[in-house]
């Protein structure tokens, strides 16, 4: 017997307390063991619809709402005896007639209708007439047409009289596949319809079925998709995303898309594909900051479950961790100058009293500028010789420098090489800029295939590093990102430095994290298209979210205290909601602002933690931090605090900006920095500041 699972099963698990879901998943091993067993409480549900529709006891009052036929077993829903009841005669499973796939399908007539917008009035002058209806968004396609993107055939008439209000609460109702499809459509976009059923085929098997429906081959794999029912990209994929984890490729590929779109989901993945695809091969799962890594490491962890073997030919670490362990291996323990070593040694290279005797004066240059170009330039490109710094194309760079002046500043940067060789000292990017070369030269790399998540954020050198051990083998290089979350590094070119991902680049469009209205105003951060220095765009305007949600609010108050206690406020309301305060975030932009999140979070009388480096939630407890520790999070909640005008951006950056290229890329990382925050809300979102607020505050309502 084919024993399955539905992802309405697991979302619905999830909504149980912890005795509940014990009770529930006690219960499921059982039928899995043994579905004929006398022990379990089968019960026919004689109204429901579908007649293949039973009920499970797992304990006083919760029951398992199954699918049972003599071939298979289906967990379909759990609830309380007259919830999970009311469910099951709402629903029917149904193989579309035109795309094969498995659905279950809401029955039309138990679903409370939307009012038209035509039914809906306003006064004028004293008077009511009756709005102008807003155009059918569905109304001249065929049946054909609705039926080839999934559409139920009872739900026709009801989708042909959809408008941009009733849109949204219509899509709930639908199976994931028309949902999507018919949001695509009417953001102007055309979502690709599923290729036809083989004949006889398994509608379980379909695409569109399995991002919903998976079967359950051994007590171990049940266990742990009920072990993280939040986690539902353990066991259902979206076809998009399946498509990009399994999908063969002959040079460097990426995944984009924008936050909450399953990005670091399809990472995860194509990690494990790889591994379970090639026995023999070594696989790294990567990014660029050890907190990210570590995040990573989780996901892998619950994703594989109990398979050592696969989980030992798979490494998770962060680039800057396996930098130093490759380079301690092939030349010894790097002594690595930090960045704070770096800004003072700099400093003292530039000082008049470290130029030779009887040089030459030279033109005055500011110590930020020499820092600025330090780090955009000379640094991460490894020039060397004032030869290649003469000659550097200073992409971006606004400040022109005449001959002399960069003479100048090279005076300063061959001071400063000097002495980092006296001292055996090594930058981060000459750490990598080594390595790569090591490995270009025809040293075995110690990887097969490599996926890096977040790969926007990632430095010059790590990417020819990156390159070096990739060496355009099939399937070596696999990078996930989003360009509107960069904000660690600044624009370079990819195809420069050998990886060029033109014609293997897929954008990701279905949200799943965020909420329409949460994802539509924090895109307003954003520009509809962002592309990067090799002209590949990412296309923002057909991004959907697939749930609706509360709008965010964005209050502006007068005082610290003033905002505290609306925080305060907000997450008492988020608590009576049954929100649990593990499923609440709340960032600010620094950590001079985390006093203010600490007596907002204690006003509300909530339990609180300061998140760390390695970014660890606590499920009983806010989660406070600062913006950049957002990334890799995700909650039911946020709050966005202290978002003032000397805040965002930040007051410091704007005032070291030593040209209009840095400015820019002040304001555009700023940006970024804000849209990470406000990302990480599934449901609700909320953002603070004290008068006078951030501009950005603007773009927000």
């Amino acid at each position: 017997m084919q024993f399955r699972i539905a992802d309405t099963f697991t979302a619905s698990l999830a909504r149980l307390t912890a005795d509940e879901q014990k009770a529930t998943k006690m219960t499921a091993f059982d039928m899995q063991v043994d579905p004929s067993s006398p022990g379990l409480s089968f019960h026919k549900l004689d109204k429901a619809r579908d007649k293949n529709f039973w009920s499970v006891r797992a304990s006083r009052d919760i029951r398992i709402i199954v699918h049972r036929t003599a071939a298979s077993l289906l967990l379909c829903y759990v609830d309380h005896h007259d919830k999970a009841y009311h469910w099951a005669e709402r629903r029917r499973l149904e193989t579309h007639p035109t795309t094969g796939a498995a659905q279950l399908v809401e029955l039309r007539e138990a679903v409370v209708q939307v009012p038209a917008s035509a039914a809906a009035a306003m006064p004028v002058r004293g008077q009511w007439i009756a709005a102008e209806p807003k155009p059918r968004l569905f109304e001249s396609l065929s049946d054909g047409d609705l039926l080839g993107w999934g559409v139920p055939p009872e739900w026709l008439g009801e989708v042909r009289g959809a408008d941009e209000d009733s849109l949204l609460e219509l899509s709930a109702h639908l199976p994931a596949e028309a949902a999507e499809a018919l949001l695509e459509l009417a953001t102007g976009g055309t979502p690709q319809r599923a290729a036809p059923p083989p004949p006889n085929g398994d509608p379980f098997e379909h695409p569109d079925a399995q991002r919903r429906f998976r079967t359950m081959d051994d007590a171990e794999a049940l266990a742990r998709a009920m072990d993280s029912p939040w986690d539902r990209w353990t066991v259902f994929l979206h076809p998009a995303q399946r498509q990009w984890v399994e999908r063969e490729q002959r040079g460097p590929a990426r995944v984009a898309g924008s936050a909450g779109t399953g990005k670091t989901i399809v990472a995860v993945h194509r990690a494990a594909f790889l591994a379970r695809q090639h026995p023999e091969s070594r696989v790294l799962l990567t990014t660029f900051s050890p907190p990210l890594a570590h995040a990573l490491h989780a996901r892998l962890r619950r994703l594989i479950g109990n398979t050592p073997l696969l989980g030992e030919r798979i490494d998770v670490v962060s680039l800057d961790e396996l930098g130093e362990r490759l380079y301690r291996y092939a030349f010894g323990k790097p002594a690595l100058a930090t960045p704070d070593w770096l800004r003072v040694a700099l400093a003292e290279a530039g000082h008049p009293a470290a130029a030779p005797p009887q040089s030459k004066p030279v033109p005055k240059l500011s110590a930020a500028f020499l820092w600025s170009e330090w780090a955009e330039v000379v640094e991460p490109w490894q020039l060397e010789t004032w030869e290649s710094y003469r000659d550097f194309k200073r992409l971006g760079r606004k400040t022109r420098l005449s001959e002399a002046q960069r003479a100048a500043a090279w005076s300063v940067f061959a001071r400063m090489l000097e002495r980092l060789r006296a001292e055996g000292r090594v930058t981060p990017s000459g750490l990598f800029s080594r390595l790569a070369a090591h490995y270009a030269n025809g040293v075995k790399a110690p990887f097969d295939h490599i996926v890096v998540d977040e790969a926007q954020d990632i430095g010059v050198q790590q990417l020819r590093f990156l390159a070096a051990l990739g060496r355009q083998r099939p399937n070596g290089l696999f990078f996930a990102g989003d360009l509107g979350q960069r904000i660690f590094q600044v624009p370079f070119s990819w195809k420069a430095l050998g990886v060029d991902v033109r014609g293997r680049s897929r954008m990701l469009q279905v949200n799943y994290r965020t909420s329409h209205q949460i994802r539509s105003s924090a895109d307003r951060l954003l520009g509809p298209e962002v592309s990067d220095v090799d002209g590949n765009s990412e296309v923002r305007r057909g991004t959907i979210s697939v749930f609706n949600g509360p709008k965010p609010t964005v209050l502006t108050l007068a005082s610290q205290d003033d905002e505290s206690s609306a925080v305060a406020r907000w997450l008492r309301e988020c608590s009576a909601a049954g929100i649990r305060p593990g499923e609440i975030g709340i960032f600010v932009r620094s950590s001079a602002e985390v006093a203010r999140a600490l007596t907002a979070v204690a006003s509300a009388g909530l339990p609180s933690h300061e998140l760390d480096a390695m970014v660890d939630t606590d499920p009983d407890e806010v989660s406070i931090g600062t913006m950049h520790l957002a990334k890799g999070l995700e909650f039911r909640a946020v709050a966005v605090m202290a978002c003032d005008e000397d805040i965002l951006p930040l007051r410091e950056r704007l005032a070291a900006a030593v040209d209009e290229s840095d400015l820019r890329e002040v304001y555009d990382t700023e940006r970024h920095l804000l849209y990470v925050a406000c990302t990480r809300a599934r449901d609700r979102l909320l953002i603070t500041g004290t008068e006078p607020p951030s501009e950005f505050l603007d773009d927000l309502v």
